[in-house]
């Protein structure tokens, strides 16, 4: 067979070769603010024909066409989200997937506090977590070997009650739930459940989805957990089985290092570790409505003694019954109760 024949074989076999492999592109932006309109579409690059498409936001189905889709997202939650989109094509199908990033539709509200008492606080306490309940102040304090739970006198920062850890464990949040205590532990991947009046261990509990045990509280029904993430998790109050998320975004951007939590008013208290401010989170979107810039409370510490790095501001305490925010921090001689107020 002549050279030039086989050459003009090959290229016809390159062109059919070329001309019947698909490749599709995912039509989305990377981010878009949950006020706006989200328009998905899918395009194949050769513009070879396309008999159908299905999309869906993580597993919920969109509906089926080879047009652009238009999307109201202003019920979803903020955070990481999948768009997926099915092909259908000479009678085969494929799977086109793109990530996408949902955020706030405004930037948040700030606050600063006003500064109503000071009350001693245990310097030795490297504090991960702190509730007021009935009169007392309960902590949890961190570090392998020097992890507790107590019950405090608000008052005086006396220790009435105390019950320490195993050195393996490095505590972590704690929350106060159906009159028991719970507790979790940094990278043990479990938290203990304890008696409210003896401390007596009760039960223990594992992370089964969640990374780290860092920040802990409850809404009454289910307790709320942060791992260190931009994540905070809701736990099945039965089980203690992480049941969902929500996802910590500002208008731009993820708010990770989520740690100590208190639940205030039907919003997330949380603090970030180590920055000096408190992040306001809607429980339902995991947007950040609000922050508390409490730069000046930490110079207010400053006064009483030197900080090391990790000794940050970690601890919020609400008593719901008499409207008082009290904060500390890890190793902090004072705990403070402070008025939040808007800028």
């Amino acid at each position: 067979m002549p050279f030039k024949s086989i050459a003009s074989i090959c290229l016809l076999i390159l062109l059919i070769s070329c001309k019947s492999e698909y490749k599709f592109v995912l039509n989305t932006p990377k981010s878009i603010k949950i006020n706006k309109e989200l328009s998905i579409s899918l395009s194949e690059k050769n513009n070879q024909p396309i008999d159908s498409v299905q999309y869906s936001i993580d597993n919920n189905k969109l509906t089926s066409t080879n047009d652009s889709t238009n999307i109201d997202i202003s019920n979803y939650k903020l955070g990481k989200h999948t768009i997926t989109a099915i092909v259908f094509y000479e009678n085969k199908t494929e799977k086109v997937v793109k990530p996408i990033y949902f955020f706030a539709d405004t930037k948040p509200d700030f606050y600063t506090f006003k500064l109503i008492n000071t009350y001693p606080h245990d310097k030795d306490a490297y504090t991960q977590g702190l509730e007021y309940h009935d009169g007392f102040l309960y902590e949890g304090t961190g570090r392998n070997g020097f992890s507790s739970i107590r019950k405090i006198s608000l008052e005086t920062g006396k220790v009435l009650q105390q019950k320490d850890l195993d050195k393996k464990y490095f505590g972590e949040g704690i929350t106060i739930f159906k009159n028991k205590l719970h507790q979790l532990t940094w990278h043990s991947g479990k938290g203990f459940i304890y008696d409210l009046e003896s401390f007596e261990q009760l039960k223990e509990f594992k992370y089964t989805k969640s990374r780290e045990g860092w920040g802990l509280t409850n809404n009454g029904k289910q307790l709320i957990k942060t791992d260190g993430t931009e994540r905070i998790w809701f736990l099945n109050p039965e089980t203690l089985v992480e049941e969902s998320y929500i996802e910590a975004y500002t208008n731009t951007q993820k708010v990770e290092k989520l740690n100590e939590l208190e639940y205030i008013n039907g919003k997330i208290y949380a603090n970030r570790w180590q920055i000096p401010s408190i992040m306001i989170i809607n429980p339902n979107t995991g947007k950040v409505e609000g922050v508390i810039d409490l730069r000046e409370l930490k110079k207010e510490i400053l006064k009483e003694q030197q900080l090391d790095e990790d000794e940050v501001l970690n601890g919020i305490a609400f008593d719901k019954e008499n409207n008082r925010l009290f904060v500390t921090g890890k190793h902090w001689s004072k705990l403070y109760e402070i008025e939040i107020i808007k800028k």
